[in-house]
């Protein structure tokens, strides 16, 4: 957290240089800095104006930095998260959790596995509310191996968590471009020109079908929109972890969101019946009446297994796009056939 001290030496060029949205700061309070680029912070107001204003250098300094701390909450730019522990509960019989101490940490790839019903939604809801032995599981959760601060809680500003779900739908009457930069903004994003493009260059490579800029949000499939939210998010969204509630029926390539998410250091949790994502996390949890029954590593054996599952849903996904493209799917094995003979 930044103190008055740390900026009030700065000259304004400095301080709008690692803070842009300081030019908001300095209109709304009347302060002109058009030609006193050089000058400090603390100097800015001069003696008379002091008087004038009620106020002095050092109280504008003290000003400007809880100006800066909350836009930088606001942003998401405070503390990193580098790692988040659940420390065990109980299941629906009131049976203690099997597992002593879970700690996840960033570019790290966690599945949850489990029947349908067995609380896998419960526990991606008890990360996400940070949950402190304060719902039905009793399960509690530690930010960087600390309690965590009631902001992670609270605040409507800080968000630990991103949640991709398989149900998204826009009801804005924006093209795509619009929408991203209507985020973009929202973030005072540098160069946001660039971002909001690389967004939906990515995203067009998750989604089975491209799209354009222009293409109104509303019409895009539930694939595109699917494809479109997971690279905003990865991209975007300040959130450090991403928890992802079964996107096996998305319709996109799911190794390259994946791929795309770890790449931005993001923790991710996936609840999935899919067997493809869940080989893909580094570990498993298995979950079973309620509870965490056993924490599994993915083992190289197992890993081997992957490489064929892929295989197989790259035929799939080939296939899928075939049959968009209104061709037959004998042709090719006809061709083949014909060759032996």
């Amino acid at each position: 957290m930044l103190h008055s001290d740390d900026i009030a030496g700065l000259a304004v060029a400095d301080l709008l240089a690692r803070f842009p949205f300081m030019e908001a700061f300095f209109r709304d309070n009347g302060i002109v800095t058009a030609g006193r680029e050089r000058i400090r912070l603390a100097d800015l107001i001069g003696e008379t104006e002091a008087e004038d204003r009620g106020t002095d250098g050092n109280r504008l300094a003290a000003q400007a930095a809880e100006y800066i701390n909350r836009m930088l909450a606001f942003l998401g730019e405070g503390e990193q998260v580098t790692r988040i522990t659940i420390l065990p509960g109980r299941d629906k019989s009131g049976q203690p959790e099997g597992f002593e101490r879970l700690e996840i940490r960033t570019s790290e790839i966690i599945s949850i596995v489990g029947p349908t019903g067995s609380g896998k939604s419960r526990l991606l809801a008890d990360i996400e509310w940070v949950a402190q032995a304060d719902t039905p599981t009793g399960r509690r959760v530690l930010i960087n191996g600390a309690p965590p601060d009631p902001k992670w809680r609270f605040s409507s500003a800080d968000k630990l968590v991103a949640q991709l779900s398989q149900n998204m739908n826009f009801v804005m009457d924006l093209s795509v471009r619009e929408f991203v930069a209507l985020h973009a903004e929202s973030r005072m994003i540098r160069d946001a020109d660039s971002v909001v493009e690389r967004i939906i260059a990515q995203a067009n490579e998750l989604a089975g079908e491209p799209f354009t800029p222009e293409t109104a949000i509303t019409a895009l499939s539930g694939g595109q929109s699917r494809a479109l939210m997971i690279a905003d998010t990865a991209i975007l969204s300040k959130s450090p972890i991403i928890l992802i509630d079964e996107i096996e029926n998305a319709g996109i390539d799911r190794q390259r969101a994946l791929a795309l998410l770890l790449s931005e250091e993001k923790i991710v949790l996936m609840a999935t019946h899919d067997p493809v994502l869940a080989l893909m996390a580094d570990r498993r949890l298995v979950i079973k009446n309620g509870g965490i029954a056993s924490v599994v590593e993915t083992t190289e054996q197992e890993r081997s297994i992957l490489g064929e599952l892929r295989a197989l849903d790259a035929q799939v996904l080939e296939y899928r796009a075939r049959l968009r493209r209104g061709e037959r799917l004998d042709t090719a094995k006809e061709g083949k056939e014909a060759v032996h003979a």
